[in-house]
């Protein structure tokens, strides 16, 4: 990644889209403290990021970019307002739920192909626990982060789930079928909070 992953970087990261989600919200924030110069810089430059909320270990939204197209300090703040306010699957946040709800950003490394000619070659070359993955065919479009894989730990179930995903049978496959992988760097703020490892390599 181009991004120096560090722990001071994920606290920003989650501190803006917080921030950024009571703002959307109309609440009240709070005055984010500076930022060091190389945050600043990270900040700044292009990036790709996915803003996952949960409110006990349940998913409450998560919405992020694949490619980086923007700036990484807009890029985490509008997935973040997505995350709570545009999420399909679920009503919007509440100001009321945002208190006992935890913030967690995942920033993307650039996707990358994975050069396979069958499902079974697909089932072979996927990495459980470490890939993000991409499905596309046609306009058929899906993507898993890599802590997919805590729930769907098998090659077979996480293939097929990501198919279904994408509006297809889940044993779909086809020979115009791309597959793409990338991998992540994750913040969660209870991490944070409690002391514990910042950064997470999936």
């Amino acid at each position: 990644m181009s991004h120096p992953a560090t722990p001071e970087l994920g606290r920003a990261l989650l501190r803006l889209a917080r921030a950024a989600i009571e703002r959307a919200l109309g609440m009240p924030g709070h005055a984010l403290p500076p930022f060091s110069e190389a945050v600043e810089a990270a900040l700044d430059a292009p990036g790709a990021t996915f803003v996952t909320l949960t409110q006990r270990g349940t998913l409450r939204g998560c919405i992020g970019s694949l490619v980086a197209h923007r700036r990484l300090r807009e890029d985490v703040q509008a997935n973040a307002v997505a995350a709570a306010l545009e999420d399909p699957r679920f009503a919007p946040l509440s100001a009321d739920e945002l208190p006992r709800t935890e913030v967690e950003v995942s920033l993307l490394s650039p996707p990358q192909p994975i050069p396979v000619h069958s499902r079974a070659e697909a089932l072979r070359a996927l990495r459980p626990g470490v890939d993000g993955v991409i499905f596309s065919w046609g306009p058929y479009r899906s993507t898993f982060l890599p802590q997919v894989w805590e729930q769907l730990p098998e090659p077979e179930v996480f293939l097929q789930h990501l198919v279904a995903k994408a509006g297809l049978p889940p044993d779909f496959w086809d020979t115009g079928v791309r597959l793409q992988r990338y991998t992540v760097e994750k913040w969660r703020e209870s991490d944070v909070e409690s002391g514990s490892e910042k950064r997470t390599d999936v």
